[in-house]
C-alpha cells in the first residue's frame, strides 16, 4: 500500500497546482526559454537559471548546479506544493559569504516524469528514457550554459541532483559520466524505482568516480525499505573508490517525500559540497 502512495506522489508533485499562486521568484532568477530544444527526446522544455548577487558586477567565474523538477525550484507559483527556496537561499548564504552558484533548474516532463526520470524500464510502472534525458543535460544543455554563461566548466565544478526520482537520475547520470559531475545531491531518492537495474549498472561499469562527493539525505520513516536501498547503492559505491569522506548519509527523523522537507535541508547540501 505505501509503495502505490509514493508512486502516486511521484507521479502527483509533477505537475503544477491549478490554484493560481503569487511568483516567488528572486529577481536574479530568470528563465532561459519556455522551450529549450531537448533533440535527445524530440521535445522542449523551460529551464530556469539562478545567477549570484554579484553576477552582472563582476567577471568571476562559477561552479554550477544543475537540479531536476525546475517547477519547484524558485517559484511558489509554479511548484506543486510549495518551492525550494533555492534563490532565497543562495542569496542568504551569499551575504554570509558562504559560497555561491549558478544552479540550472530543467522542468520535468509533466505526465512524462516517470518516463524521462528513470535511467531503466519499471516492469509495472514503465520508464526507462532517463539515458536520453542525461544525453540532453550532457550534450545540449551543459555545453550551452558554459559558452553562455561564466561557469567553472570542470567535473569538480559540476553538480547534479534532484529529489524522488530526480535523486534516482542524478545517481545513474553520475556513475554514467564521472568526467562531467563531480558532486551529486540526492533528496529521497526513489532508488526502488530501478532498484537491481541501478545497482548493476554501477557494479558494471569501468567509471572511475574516486573523485566524486555523494550527498544522501531522506526522511526516516519516507518509505518502508528506502534505507536498505541508499545503503546498497552507498555500498557499490564505495567498491567503485567513492571515498568513505566523500559519501554524506542522514536519515531525518521528521523528513516527508515533499518540497518542504528538500527546502529544509538544502542548505546544509550545498555547504557540505563546498563550492
Amino acid at each position: 500500500m505505501k509503495k502505490l502512495l509514493y508512486l502516486f506522489l511521484l507521479l502527483h508533485f509533477s505537475f503544477g497546482n491549478s490554484q493560481e499562486k503569487k511568483s516567488t521568484a528572486a529577481e536574479n532568477v530568470k528563465i532561459i526559454s519556455e522551450k529549450f530544444e531537448m533533440p535527445q527526446l524530440q521535445t522542449t522544455r523551460r529551464i530556469w537559471i539562478y545567477l549570484p548577487p554579484d553576477y552582472d558586477q563582476s567577471r568571476k567565474k562559477y561552479p554550477v548546479i544543475y537540479l531536476q523538477d525546475g517547477q519547484n525550484l524558485f517559484d511558489d507559483k509554479t511548484s506543486y506544493a510549495g518551492e525550494w527556496q533555492i534563490d532565497e537561499t543562495l542569496n542568504q548564504l551569499f551575504k554570509e559569504e558562504e559560497g555561491s552558484a549558478i544552479v540550472v533548474g530543467i522542468d520535468n516532463g509533466g505526465e512524462k516524469r516517470i518516463e524521462e526520470l528513470s535511467p531503466f524500464k519499471n516492469e509495472k510502472y514503465g520508464g526507462g528514457k532517463g539515458e536520453l534525458y542525461m544525453k540532453f543535460i550532457v550534450e545540449t544543455l551543459k555545453p550551452y550554459i558554459d559558452k553562455n554563461y561564466r561557469t567553472k566548466s570542470t567535473r569538480k565544478n559540476t553538480t547534479l541532483g534532484g529529489s524522488s526520482l530526480g535523486g534516482l537520475i542524478s545517481v545513474y547520470g553520475a556513475v554514467e559520466y564521472p568526467k562531467t559531475f563531480g558532486n551529486i545531491l540526492a533528496f529521497s531518492p526513489a532508488f526502488w524505482f530501478n532498484s537491481k537495474e541501478l545497482n548493476d549498472f554501477i557494479s558494471s561499469k569501468n567509471s572511475n568516480l574516486k573523485n566524486q562527493k555523494y550527498y544522501f539525505i531522506q526522511g526516516k520513516h519516507e518509505d518502508e525499505g528506502m534505507d536498505k536501498e541508499t545503503l546498497k547503492v552507498i555500498a557499490n559505491l564505495k567498491l567503485k573508490k567513492v571515498k568513505s569522506k566523500n559519501i554524506f548519509f542522514k536519515e531525518d527523523e521528521t523528513g516527508k517525500h515533499n518540497e518542504l522537507f528538500w527546502r529544509r535541508v538544502f542548505p546544509a547540501a550545498f555547504l557540505w559540497v563546498d563550492l
